[in-house]
């Protein structure tokens, strides 16, 4: 009796642990970023209200993406759900100002090395980002919500912004006074960019599951004692609009291979230097181009 016990309880001990090794989910997370509003922003007077309210149709549209997140117990992969693209888009271009906007290539996050893997594509030119993952303070509250049916908890964070997503600037507070000593000194060109700026730091907010537990989520966040399903930091909310876990099908999480290995320093410093060079190369004629381009 003792011997069908102990194999029993063997057995038991070893299907839960193969169970765990195979654990695998997928998410299906909706991102949204507030447009900017262009009225009354320096340097834009040319503008027609209709002009205005296509380029913020426009932005709205490419502010607002689908991702897909495969996880298991230690690592996972983040991707843009692939598209049709319209008749005219162009290819290349879209591939760059999505990769500053949130999109773009594959994150691969690993939890066991707190390392991150992810591809991306600039000016033709493919790199591959591999660094530590950012260490967020995250403060845990005793705030619930649902989510999908899901009991989720608040968790708050502050952070330092990256110069090279769109999405963390911006609009700036128009100051007339200085408007009007530039008009008084002669100084009248503006940089249409000039009318963004980049906040010295970013509150986050996050609602996590701990009924799936495990250390992942959305883009580059984690951390946390469950599965991120909601992130908000004030102008973009990432939110889980599905969850699926063991499917029979399973991914390979696996990073990503292709491109130039830089560390996430290098490729931000090559991003703002290759715009800045843009921006001066055109003039005037790329003012208005230049903040769609510059990037969170």
């Amino acid at each position: 009796m003792k011997k069908v016990f102990y194999y029993m309880s063997f057995l038991f001990a070893f299907t839960q642990m193969q169970a765990q090794k195979d654990f695998q989910g997928m998410a299906v997370y909706e991102s949204k970023t507030q447009a900017p509003k262009f009225e009354g922003m320096r340097g834009n007077r040319d503008i027609t209200p209709e002009m205005q309210k296509s380029m913020e149709e426009r932005m709205k549209k490419m502010l607002e993406k689908t991702f897909i997140l495969n996880f298991d117990k230690s690592a996972s992969i983040y991707k843009e759900e692939e598209k049709l693209e319209s008749p005219g888009q162009q290819g290349g271009f879209r591939v760059m100002v999505s990769s500053m906007m949130g999109g773009g290539g594959t994150f691969y996050k690993d939890v066991k090395t707190k390392s991150y893997t992810v591809d991306k594509e600039f000016m033709g030119k493919e790199f591959l980002v591999v660094d530590s993952l950012p260490k967020l303070n995250w403060k845990l509250e005793q705030e619930t919500k649902q989510i999908g049916g899901y009991n989720c908890y608040k968790a708050t964070a502050v952070k330092e912004p990256s110069k090279t997503d769109f999405r963390n600037f911006r609009p700036k507070k128009i100051d007339d006074k200085t408007d009007e000593a530039k008009k008084t000194s002669g100084e009248t060109k503006t940089n249409f960019s000039d009318n963004f700026e980049l906040p010295k730091e970013v509150v986050v907010t996050a609602w996590y599951t701990p009924e799936i537990p495990v250390n992942q989520g959305p883009e580059n966040y984690w951390g946390l004692p469950g599965l991120i399903l909601e992130i908000n930091d004030g102008s973009t909310t990432i939110l889980c609009s599905k969850v699926v876990l063991n499917a029979k099908d399973k991914v390979d999480i696996k990073p990503s291979k292709k491109g130039k290995v830089v560390t996430q320093k290098d490729y931000d410093e090559t991003v703002v230097k290759k715009m800045e060079e843009f921006r001066d190369m055109n003039g005037g004629r790329a003012r208005s181009a230049a903040p769609v381009m510059m990037g969170r």
